[in-house]
């Protein structure tokens, strides 16, 4: 990661966290080049821990180049997907900025079509977290390809993960796969498509997605 910044430049921040793991990455100006990132596996003391790792990622001086913040909200561990959440929201308010949110299958629902090879218009399929205890979360999305464009594909998310006892359409479903580095990069693309639409998301309604109660 760079130690110096352009003053002028505007940077994208991703907060993300997965059953096992958590990061960060920004973006400059818009420009996928200037990506950079950081990961790293859950320990004991992961709110102390959270802290720490971010201000060594994006140190107080860069803070104020921030004018966009995305972050998933899970499903993904709860307490991290708590933690990051309040992170993300704390940021937005204080810096006065956007913030975007995805469900973490949002996130990777585009890489696991390609993977497939679903690539029909307005196709749809379902990804699945097979929970110990009582059924799956599941959540439903469909492709749309633009007119002008057959080889870039968007994703909407028809249902969000939520509960569901059995698997609707087994043949169209498809395993969960976090990817700490490929959902960051999603998170900032996501972001920066709002940004480039002039989209503004505020830090009020952003709260975790988890289709069930911690303790169950």
């Amino acid at each position: 990661m760079s130690n110096c910044l352009k003053n002028n430049n505007k940077l994208t921040l991703a907060i993300h966290s997965t059953d096992n793991s958590f990061g960060f990455a920004y973006r400059e100006n818009n420009e996928n080049l200037s990506d950079n990132f950081f990961t790293k596996k859950f320990e004991k003391d992961l709110c102390n821990n959270l802290i720490v790792d971010f201000t060594n990622f994006i140190r107080k001086e860069n803070l104020k180049r921030i004018e966009r913040i995305s972050v998933s909200i899970g499903p993904a561990n709860f307490n991290a997907s708590r933690q990051i959440i309040v992170l993300a929201r704390t940021l937005a308010q204080q810096i006065n900025c956007s913030l975007d949110s995805f469900s973490s299958f949002e996130l990777m629902a585009k890489r696991i079509a390609k993977k497939n090879n679903i690539c029909s218009n307005k196709k749809s399929f379902w990804i699945f977290k097979t929970l110990k205890n009582r059924g799956y979360i599941a959540g439903k999305y469909e492709i749309c390809i633009p007119e002008k464009s057959q080889k870039s594909i968007t994703i909407k998310e028809k249902i969000i993960p939520r509960i569901f006892e059995e698997l609707i359409n087994i043949e169209s479903s498809y395993q969960a796969e976090y990817s700490d580095i490929e959902d960051l990069k999603e998170l900032l693309n996501l972001s920066n498509k709002n940004l480039n639409h002039s989209r503004l998301n505020t830090w009020h309604k952003v709260l975790p997605l988890y289709p069930m109660s911690p303790i169950n």
